[in-house]
């Protein structure tokens, strides 16, 4: 059997209406794992179902509702007898400009979700399932976390906290759950959207591989993230960007390739 292989498992997904995590959700199954997708309501949840081959259930679940969340991993045991793999990967950016211009609203509702509500899927699942028979987490956080950025400095401020999280949860759940991370740089979401819509000649011009990234992309990282293949990688964070956090490479671009 393939590494690779996740048939028989199990993956619940939060916020994977679309974006990276209805394509993690696509990966997983296409590596013949059960999937179950959540969304703030049943009709995006099923939309994004319907775009998965195999067995997939879409269930409405907003990521800080821990009734919503209970729920879901109840009909997750209940459809396919195992909750074996949790992608946290709900999202949100409310507060953007200069950290002391935010209000408490933003920053709160920032935190929730890209904070507690990991916090609360992997204490749900762990007791649940995860703590007994084992199991795999994965959290969506963002290279913005391991910097600093114009604009972005509370979003960025959860992630990096999501990040820290992460390494603490890998300790505490260990050795029975392995808990990773994926750091994505600039991708083709709606959420990133205003970051590449005007820009994203600009930005292929100086990432080393040349382009933005795609959902996919993130989503074939967190399948091999939840599969045997990285079974001795916990308290990880996988950046996966192009090589844009190496810097500038066009001016590498412009130097003629060396001989000998």
């Amino acid at each position: 059997m393939s590494p690779f292989d996740l048939t028989g498992r199990t993956a619940i997904i939060t916020g994977a209406s679309r974006g990276i995590g209805l394509a993690a959700a696509q990966a997983i199954a296409q590596a013949g794992g059960n999937v179950v997708v959540t969304s703030r309501n049943q009709e995006s949840a099923d939309c994004a179902a319907a775009e998965i081959n195999g067995n997939v259930l879409g269930v409405a679940a907003h990521a800080v509702d821990e009734q919503a969340a209970q729920r879901c991993i109840d009909l997750a045991l209940d459809r396919f007898g195992s909750v074996d793999i949790l992608v946290n990967n709900a999202g949100t950016n409310t507060s953007y400009g200069p950290v002391i211009d935010q209000d408490y609203a933003g920053f709160v509702k920032t935190f929730d979700v890209n904070l507690w509500a990991p916090i609360l899927w992997t204490s749900l699942a762990a007791r649940a399932w995860m703590a007994e028979h084992g199991g795999v987490v994965v959290n969506t956080a963002s290279i913005g976390g391991m910097g600093f950025e114009a604009g972005l400095g509370v979003y960025n401020a959860s992630k990096a906290a999501l990040i820290h999280l992460t390494k603490q949860l890998a300790l505490e759940l260990s050795p029975t759950i392995r808990v990773n991370a994926v750091a994505p740089g600039l991708v083709r979401t709606k959420l990133a959207e205003a970051l590449w819509k005007e820009h994203e000649d600009q930005l292929n011009s100086v990432t080393a591989l040349g382009r933005i990234g795609e959902p996919e992309d993130v989503g074939a990282a967190i399948a091999f993230l939840v599969s045997d293949a990285a079974s001795w990688v916990t308290g990880e964070t996988f950046v996966i960007d192009g090589g844009y956090r190496l810097g500038d490479a066009g001016p590498f671009r412009s130097k003629p390739f060396p001989h000998g």
